[in-house]
């Protein structure tokens, strides 16, 4: 009797990893990037071999993946809460002006997030505060493209962790970005960098990891 051929057995990464490209599929990011969904998945894919090593993230998301310069609005609409679709009264040209912090040296390509904490333990600190903190202990605060991807990944983290501030990208001014429920519904805005709220912690992550560039 002939051996039966040996399957390999996906990961419990792996199979999280095809769930997350499932979902950034969803958002329509293929068609708004005049990609075909075949070439979508394709770009991402080289991503699954810097998938991280199991355990070790405790209460944290373990990974995320990210598509840097989405196109904001068209991404938080189509995330949906028990109230309807994501929003934000924030107008095109004022968040245009929301960059990555130069010091993040954030990958141009598609990359991963390790470790990534919603910043549970920040509940009520104000923004300013908590930066010195996560750069002294090694982590990176988040972006506005990141804090999309982990709310892409997760339509409910907003309710089933907390709502969070997102420090990695700034106007030049006093405002940080941040993720919320406003009415039921997954809210993009702002808050003074100054200002503390019991609800709203600070977002952060372990390391970015991105594939060498020209790949």
């Amino acid at each position: 009797m002939s051996a039966l051929p040996l399957v390999a057995v996906p990961t419990e990464a792996e199979l999280e990893f095809d769930r997350q490209v499932d979902c950034l599929v969803t958002t329509g990011l293929p068609e708004l990037r005049d990609l075909s969904e075949s070439c979508f998945r394709a770009w991402l894919e080289p991503l699954r071999d810097l998938l991280p090593p199991p355990g070790g993230a405790g209460e944290r998301i373990p990974f995320v993946v990210v598509v840097p310069d989405l196109p904001v609005v068209p991404v938080l609409e189509s995330v949906h809460g028990t109230g309807g679709a994501g929003f934000t009264t924030m107008e095109p040209d004022d968040l245009a002006r929301y960059r990555p912090l130069p010091e993040l040296d954030v990958p141009a390509a598609p990359y991963l997030l390790h470790d990534v904490d919603t910043g549970t333990d920040t509940l009520g600190l104000t923004p300013g505060e908590v930066l010195p903190r996560l750069t002294s202990a090694g982590r990176s605060p988040l972006t506005i493209a990141e804090g999309l991807a982990v709310l892409v990944s997760d339509h409910g983290v907003l309710r089933s962790r907390n709502c969070f501030s997102l420090l990695g990208s700034r106007a030049g001014d006093k405002r940080v970005p941040a993720l919320w429920v406003s009415e039921r519904r997954p809210r993009l805005g702002w808050c003074y960098q100054g200002a503390p709220h019991t609800w709203l912690g600070s977002a952060s992550c372990g390391a970015r990891r991105g594939l060498p560039t020209g790949i």
